[in-house]
């Protein structure tokens, strides 16, 4: 406690020192913690120090007092039988978000070094500068600030431009894709996506009634060519969604040949593209072709969101197209976002500004150096068991089991551990990718990564083969 003092107020010390305590005791009953007095004894403070301590965490709902008994640690929130059911995507969101997990599956870029604080000083400073506005300029569709900055990001010659017209803005990314799969028609449509997808959208697509056609990707995520085309031919395509730049949980990327030929193959049949712009930033070549400036720009939208680079507290997800516009409007205003205007305000003066790009130039160079250690890590503990798509850019790495293994037996023996994977079977809606697995390096927590790698490798030896 006494470095705490040099550093730090006292009470934020002796506050994370009681969260620590919390969480140790975390259960499903109520733990008592330790009075003020041997606290401040143990702590060498004062009581009135710890007392402060606890009344913080008593109004975050941490802690909770009973008279002339003290502090008692507030049970955890239990769901009945948590994980234990047969969705592994539920069993996975649920585990991912307990306290003391190691989420070894984490796909959250920004969580690194969000741009939080340079967001909310942006934030204040804007509120002071704009009056509060009345209800009638509210804009439906997002800030028009905001869209002005996006359409001028998105621009780059006067063949591939876009206005503020063609940008819509939406709370969250799941309610911009439900509008376009409104919009779009797509219930009962065919629609071909990449494989392996997001399980995001694959679920969405899949809760809305669409016909996801799996367009499996080959080794080190190279397309294939020939069979695109036969689904193009044999089946009632009514759109194809694809990657811009990055193709992801794989981290790899099509050539500008591959890029080129794609366009080409999709010109001649007449397809609509959607493109999935939300990994594009964190591409670490300077020069790298987007997919869509191969594309005709008359059967074109892109989708993205803000949350996967700047963080939790921009999690608006947005749409371009020049098409469709009365038909999206209208949605927009129906759906009624709540979306704070001096948030997407102070959003795009963090792209104007040039903010973005310097923490983006910032948050590539530590998710590389997050990938090359978690590669060299399984390199070194698991190389006889695993192969690895070396990935190019991106927060996770796509890996494979040399030996069939039932990957649902993998991922419980290492939940039992409290350890979470991404089993390859969430990442297609057709039993795709059994045997592959999505990891990261991003939350290990306070456990060693060659540890928590090792304890992999004995479930994966330990577990049946398929």
């Amino acid at each position: 406690m006494k470095g705490a003092r040099e550093n730090d107020f006292v009470y934020q010390a002796v506050y994370r020192y009681l969260t620590t305590l919390i969480e140790e005791a975390g259960g499903s009953t109520a733990v008592r913690m330790p009075s003020l007095r041997q606290l401040a004894d143990r702590l060498n403070v004062s009581i009135s120090t710890v007392q402060y301590a606890y009344s913080l965490l008593e109004k975050e709902g941490r802690v909770y007092s009973k008279a002339k008994s003290g502090y008692y640690a507030q049970a955890l929130f239990s769901m009945d039988a948590p994980g234990s059911g047969s969705d592994l995507l539920e069993t996975v969101y649920v585990n991912a978000r307990r306290p003391g997990m190691c989420v070894l599956s984490a796909d959250e870029p920004a969580s690194l070094q969000p741009l939080d604080s340079p967001l909310l000083t942006l934030e204040r400073e804007l509120l002071r500068q704009y009056p509060r506005q009345p209800q009638t300029l509210v804009q439906p569709c997002g800030e028009l600030e905001l869209r002005v900055a996006l359409a001028a990001r998105y621009t780059c010659s006067t063949a591939n431009y876009w206005h503020a017209d063609d940008v819509y803005i939406g709370a969250d990314l799941r309610g911009v894709l439900e509008i376009l799969i409104s919009v779009l028609e797509l219930r009962q449509a065919a629609v071909v996506v990449e494989s392996p997808c997001d399980w995001v959208i694959l679920r969405l697509l899949e809760s809305c009634g669409v016909r996801v056609i799996e367009w499996p990707l080959l080794a080190e995520g190279a397309p294939d060519l020939p069979a695109l085309e036969s689904l193009l031919i044999n089946e009632p395509v009514r759109l194809v969604l694809l990657s811009s730049v990055l193709s992801m949980p794989q981290g790899s990327s099509f050539t500008r040949d591959q890029q080129q030929a794609i366009a080409t193959l999709l010109d001649r049949y007449g397809i609509w593209v959607l493109e999935n712009d939300c990994y594009s930033e964190f591409d670490e070549r300077s020069v790298a072709q987007r997919l869509r400036n191969w594309l005709a720009p008359d059967r074109l939208l892109v989708f993205s969101t803000f949350e996967k680079f700047i963080g939790a507290e921009a999690p608006f997800g947005f749409v371009l197209s020049r098409h469709w516009r009365q038909a999206l409007q209208r949605h927009f205003l129906l759906r009624a976002f709540r979306l704070s205007p001096i948030r997407q305000k102070a959003i795009a003066r963090l792209l104007n500004g040039g903010r973005l790009d310097q923490h983006l130039f910032v948050l590539r160079r530590m998710l590389s150096e997050r990938r090359t250690l978690l590669i060299q890590v399984l390199r070194e503990r698991l190389g006889d068991a695993l192969q690895i798509a070396e990935p190019q850019s991106g927060a996770t790495v796509w890996v494979r089991s040399l030996r069939p293994v039932d990957m649902a037996n993998v991922f419980h023996r290492l939940l039992k551990q409290q350890i979470i994977i991404a089993p390859g079977e969430l990442f297609s809606l057709q039993g795709l990718h059994a045997d592959h697995l999505r990891l990261s390096a991003l939350n290990h927590g306070e456990r060693d990564l060659s540890s928590v790698i090792g304890l992999l490798g004995d479930a994966l030896r330990l577990s049946p083969g398929r």
